[in-house]
């Protein structure tokens, strides 16, 4: 009896060992050679040219963006003025009143000399797959540089490509500096695979899945290139 439950135990271990590895490992081997970390001397060189960068939202305070959400608008910025992308994509939550991270991360981007006329905000961002999803679909996006923290980088990847968008991704790893619980959210990364790889399978639809915005496009034409 005792060797019984034992190898119940055993299996249990083994199948749950599996569904937490398999989320991780597909977003890493899917994302390989597609993402680039920001910091190192040189690293926009690395990084290949886009139509569009899509900036994924983080928390804001009010109208002020947190240290991660910054830090990822730092690099869109640095990616704009090296003419690596000619349009930016401002993918984040807006689902209620008094909480808009869009407009925060365009606010912000003013700061640094980004002009409104390359930015085009989505308001419906409200996760990873959401803005893959609509950046394709809603806002017909092709090919982007999607920007974020390493932790959330692979992740960020996978689902973009799996949505269809020619996907690379460059990612922040200033974690320390950081005061929110940075850790916490890398350690998240298990479960919120997992619920994107579950997306990516089920093809689950954005929450809000249009009208079609021409915007991005426009945007793209008259820098002269495709979406």
């Amino acid at each position: 009896m005792r060797r019984k439950a034992l190898r119940r135990a055993y299996q249990v271990l083994a199948v749950s060992t599996l569904l937490v590895l398999t989320p991780l490992a597909w977003v890493l081997l899917d994302s390989s050679g597609h993402r680039v970390v920001a910091g190192a001397d040189g690293w926009p060189a690395r990084v290949p040219h886009s139509p569009t960068a899509l900036v994924l939202g983080a928390g804001v305070y009010g109208s002020r963006p947190s240290s991660m959400l910054a830090r990822r608008l730092d690099i869109a910025a640095e990616l704009y003025h090296a003419g690596k992308v000619r349009a930016l994509l401002l993918s984040g939550d807006n689902s209620r009143k008094n909480y808009d991270e869009p407009t925060a991360m365009r606010d912000y981007l003013r700061g640094r000399g980004v002009p409104d006329r390359v930015m085009v905000l989505d308001y419906a961002g409200f996760d990873t797959w959401d803005s893959c999803v609509r950046a394709r679909q809603v806002f017909g996006a092709d090919r982007v540089t999607v920007v974020t923290q390493v932790f959330h980088l692979p992740r960020a990847v996978a689902l973009c490509r799996t949505a269809g968008l020619e996907t690379f991704g460059v990612g922040d790893d200033s974690a320390r500096a950081f005061p929110e619980p940075t850790y916490a959210y890398a350690a998240r990364e298990v479960f919120a695979s997992a619920k994107g790889m579950a997306d990516a399978v089920l093809r689950t639809p954005p929450v809000f899945p249009g009208p079609r915005e021409t915007s991005l496009r426009r945007i793209v034409a008259q820098a002269g290139g495709g979406a």
